[in-house]
Order: C-alpha cells, then sequence, then structure tokens
C-alpha cells in the first residue's frame, strides 16, 4: 500500500494554480507509540488555506515548500497504538491532504445520524465559528438585524440561520441569483442581495431599511465599506475573513473607517481556536438544531486527492455552493 500526498511546490503570487502543487506517491506511514494510522475519507477545503501558502506573519506558522498541505480530515482508524483508539474507530484529524496519515492529536466521531462530512462543515470548523463570532462577539438581540457575506459559504450558511433561530432578522449577501435564491428560499434568510447585480448600496439600504445592527464579515473589501455605511449606533462587526484579498497583490483598505468612530461600532477580528475549550457546546447546540430540521447545509464535493488543487481554486474565485470537500475514498 501507498500513500498519496499533495505538497506545497511553489509560492502563488497572486491567483493560486495547480502549479503551485506537487502529487507524490510515499511509503505508508506506521504509527509510533501513542500514535494512529488513520485512511482520510473526507477533507475539507478552507479558504484559509491560501494564508497558509504565504509566509507572510499569520496566527500560525504557515506550509513550508515541500511539505503536505494542512487541512482538516475525517478518516478510519486502519492501525492503533493508543488505547484511546480502535481500528474502525472514526476520527476528526489534522492530517492534510494524504490519504493516509499518522498522528496523536485525534478526535472520535460520536455517534450520530449526521454524515461524517457534517464534522468538517455545519457540525464543524465552519459552524463552530458562526456560532461563537454571532453569539459571543455580534450577540444579536430579538429583532435585529443581522447582515453576513458569503451566505451561501460554509460559515455564512449557518450565520443566518442562527440569526432567525435566535429571533433576528436575517440579510444575506451572495453572488449571483442561485445563491441568494437558496440562502432566501431555502435558508429561510429575510432577504439575500446579489452583490454581482451592482448597486449593492442600494440594494443593501432597501432590505435594511432600519440600518444594521451585526454584520458578520467573511469578505472585507469593498463590500464591508458599504455595510458599515448602514450600521446602527454601538453595531458590532465580526471580521472572520477577508476573501476578496486573498490573492491580491494590493490589497484594499478600507476607506469608510469613520462610520466605525460615528456610530461608536465594536470590530472585533475572531479565529474559532480561541473559543476550543468550548467545543463542545457548539457542538451540541449545532446538532441539536440540525436534529430538528433547524439548521440546513449544502455541500460542493470534487472526488479525488488529485482534485483537491482544483477545488480550492474554485473555492477562492468563490465558485463553490456550501462547504467545499475533497471525497477521498
Amino acid at each position: 500500500m501507498q500513500n498519496k500526498r499533495v505538497l506545497l511546490a511553489s509560492r502563488p503570487s497572486g491567483w493560486v494554480s495547480e502549479a503551485n502543487f506537487r502529487i507524490e506517491e510515499a511509503p505508508l506511514p506506521q504509527p509510533e507509540p501513542g500514535e494512529v494510522l488513520v485512511k482520510n475519507l473526507w477533507l475539507s477545503l478552507d479558504p484559509y488555506m491560501r494564508g497558509r501558502m504565504s509566509d507572510a506573519k499569520s496566527y500560525v506558522k504557515g506550509v513550508e515548500l515541500g511539505e503536505v498541505m494542512v487541512g482538516q480530515t475525517v478518516g478510519e482508524v486502519i492501525a492503533s497504538r493508543n488505547e484511546k483508539f480502535r481500528e474502525g474507530d472514526k476520527v476528526l484529524t489534522q492530517l492534510g491532504w494524504q490519504l493516509y496519515g499518522t498522528t496523536k492529536e485525534a478526535m472520535r466521531m460520536p455517534e450520530s445520524s449526521a454524515p461524517l462530512s457534517c464534522y468538517l462543515g455545519v457540525l464543524g470548523m465552519p459552524g463552530m465559528t458562526a456560532y461563537f463570532g454571532l453569539k459571543e462577539i455580534g450577540q444579536p438581540k430579538a429583532g435585529e438585524t443581522v447582515v453576513v457575506s458569503a451566505a451561501s459559504g460554509a460559515v455564512g450558511s449557518v450565520v443566518g440561520q442562527l440569526a432567525k433561530i435566535w429571533g433576528a432578522r436575517a440579510v444575506g449577501i451572495a453572488g449571483g441569483a442561485a445563491k441568494c435564491g437558496y440562502v432566501r428560499d431555502e435558508l429561510g434568510f429575510d432577504a439575500c442581495i446579489d452583490y454581482k447585480a451592482g448597486n449593492l448600496a442600494a440594494a443593501l439600504k432597501e432590505a435594511c431599511a432600519s440600518g444594521v445592527d451585526v454584520y458578520f464579515d467573511n469578505v472585507g473589501g469593498e463590500i464591508l465599506d458599504t455595510v458599515l455605511a448602514r450600521t446602527n449606533l454601538f453595531g458590532r462587526v465580526i471580521v472572520c475573513g477577508t476573501i476578496s484579498d486573498y490573492n491580491s497583490s494590493d490589497p484594499y483598505r478600507v476607506r469608510n473607517w469613520r462610520a466605525i468612530l460615528v456610530n461608536r461600532l465594536r470590530v472585533r477580528g475572531m479565529i474559532v481556536f480561541d473559543w476550543k475549550e468550548r467545543y463542545g457546546e457548539a457542538l451540541a447546540a449545532l446538532a441539536g438544531y440540525l436534529g430538528q430540521g433547524r439548521l440546513k447545509y449544502r455541500e460542493s464535493v470534487v472526488e479525488g486527492l488529485e482534485n483537491a488543487p482544483r477545488g480550492l481554486i474554485a473555492l477562492l474565485k468563490g465558485e463553490n455552493f456550501g462547504k467545499q470537500l475533497v471525497k477521498l475514498s
């Protein structure tokens, strides 16, 4: 048996290309004492991976050239030298872009009717990001208006649904009529604005006639500036992502800074790791909503590890519909 891995071959300048990756075969790794050998079944693709391909300073160390690309995986234990795990256990790991890997750091998947892929999406890091960002930073009150960008994506779709569950209005921003229709008609948002249709400011004013109390920002750029202009006094802005800049050599500068002063906004960046001691709380809440049919999700799936680079590029271009995954087996 051979392992297959995707390595970082070069650092992108601007847009990521398939040439930035190299696929290789390697001997199957063997577990050391305390480790398990895992066969990966699903690989998560996420916007943060673009930052890890850079050597710029960030909240975690980037991927070195020649290293396996980072990423969360769900897989099956096929050999164990750790008394806490048995062969056949399904586990969540950080084994990255490869078919097999060894690790001491694994979380056993709970007995659940939810598909394993959900633990990389609606019940995983994206869902928990939405939960803690909205609950702890956004703190929406009943009747307030919550706006979220990238509303059809893995994080944004959960943000809007949680806002509705917690009694707020939910207004999404997404790209294209199909995505906006899904956000509004299937996910139950009160409105969704197609930023590609033009005149975002007028559309936002119409959808948020009483202003914006909470903005969950996944994109940055001009959309952030436009929403800042509609915020209410003492509004809250969660800075979760800046995907509009991830492939730019000349990042956008926020121009509507004055709105932060005038409206006395609370603006806070967030990384889900800051709440790692409370992951169990988020999982229980999200799984409960999912089981009740109050939380819906959608997945974009590419087949085969060799297609992971193509899947990441599609994600960064906004071509995904919901959570972007790679099915490995």
